[in-house]
């Protein structure tokens, strides 16, 4: 299935200051029963968003008018733990379309990365300077460059690099999955495949 194609977003930003989010805590084991990839959003951070009688817990960030935008910026090692793809679908579905650390556990990075997500990992230190501006001014804005591979904070100028696969950063730009991309090439492996010695 196709996806949003991403070249720069701009947008302010939803700050989770927590470090070793884990994917259950992202998206809880017993919602993982759907097979498609929707709905999943409703429960992002479920049991941090509502309480047991699903009455909201006002102080969790989602739930605090000020804070919006489409890009989440969580703590380090974010999305550790089980392999769960449900979990980016969560992030997805909820309308998060970056999202920015200073570590990134590689399966959920990975995840990310196959359904339109940017996992931008940055320095500990250009990490905490978003958080400082997000919390300075809620409005603060961000500008996320795939082509360039940059972060920027746009209220201070103050901007910096990260690394992303060939691959992947070539897919999410044109907005494919791993099948998307193959069946854009469908030709050349045609005409691979006829050249190939009987």
């Amino acid at each position: 299935m196709a996806y949003d194609k991403f070249t720069t977003l701009t947008s302010t930003a939803v700050p989770l200051p927590i470090e070793n989010v884990d994917t259950d805590q992202i998206i809880p084991a017993r919602f993982l029963k759907a097979t498609e990839r929707k709905g999943f959003g409703d429960n992002l951070f479920r049991d941090w968003r509502y309480n047991a009688d699903n009455s909201i817990k006002k102080d969790f960030v989602l739930n605090n008018p000020i804070y919006k935008g489409k890009i989440l910026v969580g703590g380090k090692n974010f999305g550790s733990g089980s392999s769960r793809e449900h979990a980016a679908w969560s992030v997805y579905d909820y309308g998060f379309r970056c999202v920015i650390s200073s570590f990134f556990a590689d399966i959920f990075k990975n995840n990310c990365l196959n359904i339109g997500v940017l996992p931008v990992q940055v320095s500990a230190e250009f990490s905490q300077k978003i958080f400082d501006a997000i919390y300075k001014d809620a409005t603060t804005e961000f500008e996320v460059s795939l082509e360039h591979q940059t972060v920027t904070i746009l209220s201070t100028g103050e901007k910096e690099s990260f690394d992303i696969n060939g691959y992947k950063k070539n897919n999410m730009l044109n907005g494919f999955d791993d099948i998307d991309y193959l069946q854009n090439i469908k030709s050349e492996i045609s005409a691979f495949a006829e050249n190939l010695p009987l």
